[in-house]
């Protein structure tokens, strides 16, 4: 009788710390997620941008951004290098602050 009692004392404490333990990782799981929605809603859109707003790129000047605006539309932001709209080494620079939107189907 004693030891089934402290049996079901001790299952407690090890759901509980379970339970403690589980809530902390969800929580980050849902800071990742909320990061990784804001760094999308950060990037700019090389189908829809502005000449202006591309320009502000670190390496994209006005021509480079007169070049993204003729090369539209882009199935992908890899297609800068493919189109050679712009070298490498710019690529390199803006690859993680650009995403090519694709426009919705209607």
């Amino acid at each position: 009788m004693k030891f089934t009692r402290v049996l079901k004392q001790v299952l407690m404490l090890v759901a509980t710390a379970l339970m403690l333990t589980a809530a902390p990782q969800a929580g980050a799981a849902k800071k990742a997620e909320a990061k990784a929605e804001a760094k999308a809603a950060d990037l700019v859109d090389i189908n829809s941008a502005s000449a202006d707003g591309l320009a502000e790129l670190p390496g994209i000047g006005k021509a480079y951004a007169e070049k993204i605006i003729k090369g539209r539309p882009y199935k992908g932001k890899n297609e800068l290098l493919d189109k050679n709209i712009v070298p490498a080494a710019t690529y390199a620079k803006i690859k993680d602050l650009v995403i090519a939107k694709q426009a919705a189907k209607k």
